[in-house]
């Protein structure tokens, strides 16, 4: 039974067939496509449950390609590059990748990559993971049950890290959560790479749900610690103040 449908992207034919080849022997099927044009339309119109996407690529770049899906799409996206510069990863979260994986890798790093990825989007999805099924702070609701973060009785488009990151904070109820802590739940204990990407996801994050994101008041930076998401209680207070 096939666990998930994978697109992979690459103009090297060779790492495709063999991707191709080793993914459908681990249960899923593979959309393969070849240059980045290619790659976006077939995300738009398959709709897979996660995209491995190489950085070089003609007619489109990866990271262009990856800055289209997100513009409507919370897919998990993992970028494949042979540069490994901590720049270069930045780049690519920035363009909302969720993941890096720098060539030459091997198979069994990949295949954890991806199983780490689809199980964090499924455990998301189930229900009754984590407190109420419905938290509003300000004119902010969490809703777990449906996915779903709604501002000002619209939907936030946020990608699956983005949203996982959030539900992390708002599980702590107000409380500090340490950096380390947010990225063994949101990118996982065997996830490696630079620390900096957790500030790139806020930021992200305030972007979307602040009024003012440089000066917030929702997600609240702790210095040496970590971050919180402030508490209804909280906020009304502060807004009483004023």
């Amino acid at each position: 039974m096939t666990e998930a449908t994978i697109l992979l992207a690459d103009d090297d034919r060779l790492i495709v067939d063999v991707l191709n080849h080793q993914l459908q022997r681990e249960g899923y099927a593979v959309i393969p496509a070849y240059d980045g044009a290619q790659a976006l339309a077939l995300t738009q119109a398959k709709q897979p449950d996660l995209v491995l996407l190489d950085v070089m690529m003609p007619k489109m770049q990866g990271w262009e390609v990856c800055r289209e899906i997100r513009r409507d799409s919370t897919v998990p996206i993992l970028m494949l590059s042979a540069r490994g510069e901590e720049m270069d990863r930045v780049l690519g979260l920035e363009m909302g990748a969720d993941d890096y994986i720098v060539k030459p890798f091997s198979f069994r790093e990949v295949l954890a990559r991806i199983r780490a990825n689809l199980r964090r989007v499924n455990y998301a999805a189930s229900p009754g993971n984590g407190g109420e099924d419905m938290v509003t702070i300000g004119d902010i609701t969490f809703d777990r049950k449906r996915h779903q973060v709604i501002r000002a009785g619209e939907p936030v488009n946020l990608s699956q890290r983005e949203y996982d990151l959030i539900m992390a904070l708002l599980e702590a109820e107000g409380g500090v959560v340490s950096r380390n802590d947010l990225l063994d739940k949101v990118w996982g204990k065997e996830w490696f790479g630079a620390p900096r990407t957790l500030d790139v996801h806020i930021r992200w994050c305030r972007e979307k749900l602040e009024e003012d994101p440089s000066n917030p008041r929702l997600i609240l930076t702790v210095r040496g610690v970590g971050y919180r998401l402030i508490s209804a209680h909280e906020l009304d207070e502060t807004t009483e103040s004023r």
